[in-house]
């Protein structure tokens, strides 16, 4: 057995966990350095089985504690493949403070191959935020991270991807929260020195006792520094995607002083700070020559939908100039969705 080996097993362990406490008692436990992985189990009163994976990696310093979600939507997969190569990459020895991993937050939709929702409930995780102890399943997992991850974190990192019909372009964002300043201060920092070419800022406009919906909005309404990640698209794995996450992820730890490793050099970012969404008002087939990271101007025909008969039923006009920041890309749309994001800065 190696050198390395043998230093490996003696730091790393795993340990198989059906409760809560489980998690609090590892978390506040004095062994440094360690990796502890397990699984939260989770059953709602409708039978529904599941269990929320996490990782506890404690770096040989103390520090502060860091936390990573991915798979939020299980059909997002260069986020839940990046965090797989960081859980195998990070060695505890080089590490302070600790990082907390949750690798696939849906397991019902990653595992049954469904976007956006757990078909467990039919309800999606980024919208069930901050639970329900009482709730289906998905609102039991939305109340575990609320109650359980969320508090004891001082960054918070939401990593998405484009799902099984959306096509976008690499972005890193931030809630403008000016009732926290310095939380949104830091989370403005970590995303400009991410290496990611768009920064996204987005307005916080919710009160303290509305529903957030959005994970990381929890946490910014919690008064976490929060942010995001979107790297991917299609329901596809790209591997220049796996590597743009887990190079703004060293470089966002690397920041913090929590962990010191190469990435590629930082490039120089463009801030987009106002969102147009188009949205549809009808079921049909959709069409459009333009992708993700394509300019548009104000008036132009971005798309348009047939019936099945292709007649066309609707036509889509960019409401003001900007970037495509992510659009369906696939033929099938429906009442209510989403045709694309167009972002600018102001």
């Amino acid at each position: 057995m190696s050198k390395y080996l043998t230093i490996f097993l003696m730091l790393f362990s795993i340990y198989s966990g059906t409760s809560q406490n489980n998690f609090q008692e590892i978390f506040k436990n004095d062994i440094r350095p360690s990796k502890e992985n397990l699984r939260i189990d989770v059953e709602d009163e409708l039978g529904n089985k599941g269990y929320l994976p996490i990782s506890i990696i404690k770096g040989k310093k103390d520090g502060p504690v860091f936390t990573i979600v991915a798979g939020v939507h299980g059909f997002e997969y260069p986020p839940i493949m990046a965090t797989q190569e960081l859980l195998q990459e990070i060695n505890p020895e080089n590490l302070t403070g600790t990082l907390l991993i949750i690798p696939i937050a849906n397991i019902g939709s990653f595992y049954t191959r469904t976007p956006f929702m757990n078909p467990q409930d039919n309800v999606n995780l980024n919208g069930a935020f901050p639970g329900n102890s009482s709730g289906t399943i998905t609102e039991k997992l939305a109340f575990l991270i609320s109650e359980n991850i969320i508090p004891v974190t001082d960054v918070f990192l939401d990593i998405h991807g484009g799902d099984a019909c959306e096509d976008l372009i690499p972005f890193v964002c931030y809630y403008n929260n000016k009732n926290k300043p310095k939380q949104t201060q830091k989370a403005q920092e970590l995303s400009e020195i991410s290496g990611f070419e768009y920064v996204v800022s987005y307005p916080y406009t919710i009160a303290d006792d509305e529903a957030a919906k959005y994970v990381f909005k929890q946490a910014v309404q919690d008064g976490k520094t929060a942010l995001s990640i979107e790297c991917g698209k299609l329901g596809n794995v790209q591997k220049e995607a796996v590597s743009t996450i887990k190079n703004g992820v060293y470089n966002m730890l690397k920041e913090m002083k929590m962990y010191q490793k190469t990435t590629l050099p930082k490039t120089n970012f463009t801030l987009l700070n106002n969102q147009t969404y188009i949205r549809s008002n009808e079921n049909g087939i959709f069409y459009s020559k333009y992708k993700a990271g394509d300019s548009v101007k104000k008036g132009d025909k971005v798309g348009y939908t047939t019936d099945e008969f292709g007649n066309v039923i609707a036509e889509y006009i960019a409401d003001t100039s900007g970037i495509i920041l992510y659009k369906l890309a696939t033929p099938p749309i429906n009442d209510g969705d989403t045709v694309m994001c167009i972002s600018t800065h102001l």
